[in-house]
C-alpha cells in the first residue's frame, strides 16, 4: 500500500483499469485501511443477482443513456452529512482505448472536491492513493499532473491501459486529433 488513504469528500480515479482484479484488489485496499468506497459501474453490474452484492459494497449504476441525471444525484450525495469517496474508473473500460472519459473531472469540479488518483500497480504489486488534485479551468494543466502520476503505473494487463488524455484535450489540425503527449 502506497500513499494515505483520502479522508475527506472525494472523487478517487480508479485507473489503469485493466482487469477482472480490478475491482477485488482495490476494495480489499479500502477494507485494510478502512475506508468505504462508493464506486460507479455500468447498469448491466446489477441485474440479477449480482446486483445486491454490488449495491452492498457500495456500488452506484450507471445508465449510459442519461448521464446528465447521475451527476445531478452524485453532486447531492456529496453534500450530504457523510463522507462520500467516490471511485470513478476514468477508462470506463477493461480494454484498450483512445481516450479517458471525463466523467471525474465534471463531478469533481461541480461538487467542489478534490481528485486523488488511486492505482493497482501490477509491476510493482503495489495499490494505493496519490496526492490530492484541485480541477481547473485548464483542463491540459490539470492532465498533466495525472499523466504524471500515473506515469509509472501499469495496472495487472498494462496492454489494456488507456492513456490518461481526455477527448476535450484534443484540437483537430489538418491530420486530425493532435494528442497532447506528442509534440
Amino acid at each position: 500500500m502506497v500513499g494515505d488513504p483520502p479522508q475527506k469528500n472525494c472523487v478517487l480515479i480508479a485507473a489503469p483499469h485493466t482487469s477482472n482484479w480490478d475491482f477485488p484488489l482495490m476494495m480489499a485496499t479500502a477494507w485494510d485501511v478502512g475506508i468505504q468506497i462508493r464506486w460507479l459501474g455500468k447498469q448491466e453490474l446489477f441485474k440479477g443477482p449480482g446486483g445486491p452484492f454490488f449495491r452492498a459494497f457500495g456500488g452506484i449504476e450507471v445508465d449510459r443513456s442519461n448521464p446528465g441525471e447521475l451527476t445531478d444525484s452524485l453532486i447531492k450525495m456529496f453534500s450530504s452529512p457523510e463522507q462520500m469517496l467516490l471511485g470513478v474508473p476514468a477508462e470506463g473500460t477493461r480494454s484498450a482505448g483512445e481516450y479517458w472519459k471525463s466523467g471525474f473531472r465534471r463531478i469533481a469540479m461541480s461538487a467542489d472536491v478534490m481528485v486523488i488518483p488511486s492505482f493497482i500497480d501490477g509491476s510493482t504489486r503495489t495499490t494505493g492513493f496519490g496526492p490530492e488534485i484541485a480541477m481547473t479551468d485548464d483542463v491540459v494543466a490539470d492532465m498533466d499532473r495525472i499523466r504524471e502520476f500515473y506515469s509509472n503505473k501499469t495496472g495487472v494487463k498494462p496492454e489494456n491501459r488507456t492513456p490518461p488524455v481526455l477527448r476535450e484535450e484534443t484540437a483537430l489540425d489538418d491530420d486530425g486529433p493532435k494528442d497532447p503527449l506528442r509534440p
